[in-house]
């Protein structure tokens, strides 16, 4: 079995790499003065690891003077040719620039353990292998990466003080929170991990345990899982960062099924360091994605930028911008806001009035979408899930809706969902989502969270406050929102035991509402 699936992975390894190879040799534009020079060595890691690489060194580069670094660790499952077309880009620009293979993927040695220690230290190792072979200078290093590389770059910078700055993309400040949001499995995300995890790579024994007590809602294991994640989320360590001042620019999707957007947003909030934020339509690093092949690309334009200007000292002006870039699912174009929190100018409230019983253990037909496709969709042609409001059965789903609004509701940032919750059983699960509803009735998912509970004293009632997950999207006028309930989604593991139901009420003295961001009109 070990051999067969070492031939899937080298096979694997040639395809993905001759396709990105070739298109980065055709797509990416020529050098100004000759070509940059592509080398594919080994680099030793931290422990002994070997870690496959590729360096990309300025045209004409003959040891006289010295270049600005930038490493960049490469996706999770994707091999270390990934971003070859941006590499030679960079490299074109005068940088030296390092991609590598992260321990446990394809031909680097090691095994995955998800941006642990062992990782963070490679990314030093990686530093000290380039300063030492390379004309790179130790005064001017900079990270970046996307989804696994994005996380990776931002605990090295944490770590490393060397690095100065970093462009992290559709990553994670938070890991617990990005797939165990509400106290709840994102079970989709996971899962797609876990399978091309093994598929081109190796797990250690520590991560396969994990991945095996999340799948199994192994309450005994959580705080040990959380801690876990803990140690891997560049949120435990915002002190360090702010401390070594490196820029940041972080970017990511509003879409995003693996990382999602709250936990970036609440991470930039805390940061005093030179920082960026840029959010746009799509999934898990779909935005990026063309900028691999080399096409253009607005995020791997502003990577540079960033970089040109934090490494380099250029005065390009990107600094002057405002430093929260948006772009709404609905029109195209970019809003600039001097904060996270000044993009929504003011809040309404739609009451959850009345008292509503669902039974669980049925999904209702509203849901989330498919991880990734549902996302994309959104990106591409504005065709975000779907539900037909006047249809959902509501014994299996609680409905309330606003009234037709007369001109466009830009929602902007994170809806808040309050209430009262009476469970009949210890311990459950529902999932809050939020429709644009159109004059016939159907649905287009806005925004959504689910919601999970254990230990509560069954039939007495207790209070719910959830933040369901940030976006950009204007309401059309003459339609309404919507807030429906429901406990069955197939992108979460559920917590209902079978026959259980749930109450929702508005107590006159606390009551229920959902609280709706919305941005200037």
């Amino acid at each position: 079995m070990g051999h067969r699936r070492a031939s899937v992975r080298t096979a694997a390894v040639t395809a993905v790499s001759a396709t990105l190879f070739a298109a980065a040799a055709g797509l990416a534009p020529a050098a100004r003065a000759g070509t940059p020079s592509v080398r594919f060595v080994d680099i030793t890691g931290d422990g002994g690891t070997v870690l496959k690489a590729n360096v990309v060194t300025p045209a004409g580069a003959d040891g006289t003077r010295s270049y600005p670094l930038i490493v960049l660790p490469t996706s999770w499952s994707l091999p270390q040719v990934e971003y070859l077309a941006q590499a030679q880009k960079l490299a074109d620009a005068g940088y030296v620039v390092l991609t590598y293979n992260v321990r446990g993927f394809w031909q680097s040695g090691g095994q995955i353990e998800v941006a642990g220690p062992p990782d963070v230290a490679d990314a030093s190792k990686v530093i000290d292998w380039a300063l030492a072979n390379t004309p790179a200078d130790p005064r001017h290093v900079g990270m970046a990466g996307v989804s696994y590389g994005a996380g990776i770059s931002l605990l090295a910078a944490a770590h490393d003080k060397r690095i100065k700055a970093v462009a992290a993309l559709s990553g994670w400040a938070d890991l617990i929170d990005s797939i165990y949001s509400g106290r709840t499995q994102h079970v989709e995300a996971a899962a797609l991990l876990d399978g091309t995890a093994t598929l081109t790579g190796r797990e250690s024994p520590e991560v396969r345990d994990v991945f095996d007590h999340f799948y199994a809602s192994d309450l005994s294991r959580e705080q040990e899982m959380i801690a876990w994640g803990r140690k891997r989320s560049v949120a435990t360590y915002t002190d360090q960062l702010n401390q070594n001042g490196t820029a940041l620019m972080l970017a990511n999707a509003w879409g995003d099924t693996v990382f999602p957007v709250n936990q970036y947003a609440d991470f930039y909030e805390k940061l005093k360091v030179p920082k960026r934020l840029e959010l746009r339509p799509g999934d898990h690093a779909t935005p990026e994605l063309t900028g691999l092949f080399g096409l253009p690309n607005d995020i791997w334009t502003d990577t540079e930028r960033w970089f040109d200007h934090y490494l380099k000292g250029a005065a390009n002006g990107i600094d002057h911008e405002q430093p929260v870039q948006l772009e709404s699912r609905s029109t195209a174009g970019y809003e600039g806001y001097p904060d996270w929190k000044s993009i929504a100018a003011t809040r309404r409230k739609l009451a959850l009035a009345g008292s509503t019983t669902l039974h669980t253990n049925v999904d209702s037909g509203a849901d989330g979408g498919v991880v990734f496709l549902s996302s994309i969709l959104d990106q591409v042609a504005h065709l975000p899930p779907m539900a037909a409001i006047p249809l959902l059965p509501r014994r299996w789903a609680a409905v309330w809706q606003s009234e037709r609004y007369g001109s466009t509701q830009k929602v902007r940032g994170t809806a808040t969902l309050h209430t009262t919750l009476t469970p009949t059983a210890e311990s459950g699960t529902f999932i809050a989502y939020l429709y644009d509803v159109g004059p016939l009735g159907l649905g287009k998912l806005v925004t959504q969270a689910p919601y999970t509970w254990h230990g509560r004293t069954p039939g007495e009632p207790f209070g719910v406050d959830l933040d369901l997950f940030s976006t950009a999207y204007d309401v059309p006028a003459g339609h309404r929102l919507a807030l429906v309930v429901d406990t069955v989604d197939p992108l979460y593991i559920e917590h209902n035991p079978s026959g259980a139901q749930l109450t929702f009420s508005s107590p006159p003295d606390d009551p229920s509402y959902v609280s709706v961001p919305l941005g200037e009109q």
